[in-house]
């Protein structure tokens, strides 16, 4: 395909590329010079494996779910598996067109696929100093209620320090437990460190700030500060990536399963015409070099 169109945004300290054709997926979050994203060379290779790479929004659901038809909230849902392991992960617009507004915002609409509600889901993202600011909202543009939740999937270069303020974890992403047990030995993350290998986990019960990450190599920090009604985080360490995912969003894993079966941080049920919104606030800072 041709090189995508950006949409760039920058102030002294950062610099973040947006590609409206992609998801409106952050192709680029450079921070002093320095890429703080897995970032392709080539900016249509996010078209060629959308799942790993920059930082893309997740609706109308988060993470994993069910492939085949379900009923969840009066429907039927059956969406087609996408995932290497037969589930459906991770909504359908982090690869689809977005419009670019007059005002600056970005939108797109959805529903189809399996899923039986039309949505749509607008962004707007801005750069003022050392902090990038994201404002993400879903609306619900069916005549019932629609399981909802929404979410932002970026993958930070390794090595970085992690640090998640959160006192319970779902250890697993998939098959998850009903309930959120006490963070301990590699899921504790409340102290900052390069987390292990592995980890596939959702984070509950946060504290501020949010999300702590630095980069001793390169001098920098980041805090991530979420807004939303309810915040969690999927943290997910593979081995075999030179980056980390640290995804602020507003469901648990399964959040389908968790709304059909009544268990804790399910999706939301949001009523016609309303909307579900999160804002990711990244401020960055130099920090002394490491030796």
């Amino acid at each position: 395909m041709s090189r995508p169109t950006e949409l760039v945004l920058r102030s002294d300290e950062l610099e973040v590329v947006i590609l409206p054709g992609l998801g409106a997926r952050i192709h680029r979050l450079r921070a002093f010079g320095t890429d703080l994203l897995r970032t392709p060379a080539d900016p249509a290779q996010h078209a060629d494996d959308p799942f790993f790479w920059g930082a893309y929004v997740m609706a109308p659901w988060c993470n994993r779910a069910p492939a085949g038809p379900i009923a969840i909230a009066g429907r039927t849902v059956d969406l087609p598996a996408n995932f290497a392991d037969g589930s459906a992960i991770h909504g359908q617009v982090f690869a689809r067109p977005w419009q670019v507004d007059a005002d600056g915002s970005l939108h797109v609409t959805g529903g189809g696929d399996g899923w039986p509600w039309p949505y749509e889901v607008v962004a707007r993202m801005t750069v003022e100093g050392s902090t990038a600011t994201c404002d993400y909202r879903l609306v619900n543009r069916s005549d019932g209620p629609m399981p909802a939740g929404i979410g932002l999937h970026p993958w930070f270069l390794r090595p970085v320090a992690l640090r998640v303020a959160a006192e319970e974890v779902y250890p697993e992403n998939t098959g998850s437990a009903r309930d959120p047990i006490p963070v301990d030995g590699a899921h504790d993350l409340r102290v900052a460190r390069v987390q292990d290998a592995g980890l596939d986990g959702t984070w509950t019960a946060l504290a501020a700030p949010d999300i702590e990450l630095a980069w001793p190599r390169a001098g920098i920090a980041a805090s991530i500060e979420v807004g939303a009604p309810r915040v969690l985080v999927a943290v997910a360490t593979p081995g075999h990536l030179d980056a980390v995912a640290v995804e602020p969003q507003t469901h648990g894993p399964d959040g389908l399963r968790r709304l059909e079966h009544g268990e804790p941080d399910a999706v939301a049920l949001l009523p016609p015409g309303q909307s579900l919104s999160l804002t990711v606030r990244i401020t960055v800072e130099r920090v002394s070099l490491s030796r």
